[in-house]
């Protein structure tokens, strides 16, 4: 299923905007990652641990997002967008969310 963050997906005909698909994920920050950030923050540079934990929450709210658009009986999600917010002490959402389409054959 082609998804896409522009509003057409090239060579194709969108025959159908269906509505709005999303997909979520909550994380909470984990006590070994934290001890790590707080070192990182003294000296600098990445936090690998959190940038994998939102990584996997990104690719997971997509998952989520796809099973929604697939539900409509969608053929792509165009104008995909993602938005993250705290959601309580040390959690976090992310939401990924886009127009499901039908597509001409």
């Amino acid at each position: 299923m082609p998804i896409t963050s522009a509003d057409h997906i090239p060579g194709q005909t969108i025959l159908e905007h269906l509505d709005v698909v999303y997909g979520n994920t909550v994380r909470a920050k984990h006590v070994g990652r934290d001890l790590m950030a707080g070192l990182k923050s003294v000296v600098g540079g990445e936090i690998r641990g959190y940038t994998e934990m939102l990584r996997d929450a990104r690719d997971e709210a997509l998952d989520r997002m796809k099973e929604d658009a697939l539900g409509l009986g969608a053929d792509a999600v165009i104008n995909v967008r993602f938005t993250t917010s705290q959601v309580g002490q040390g959690m976090a959402e992310m939401l990924a969310y886009g127009t499901a389409v039908r597509l001409e054959d």
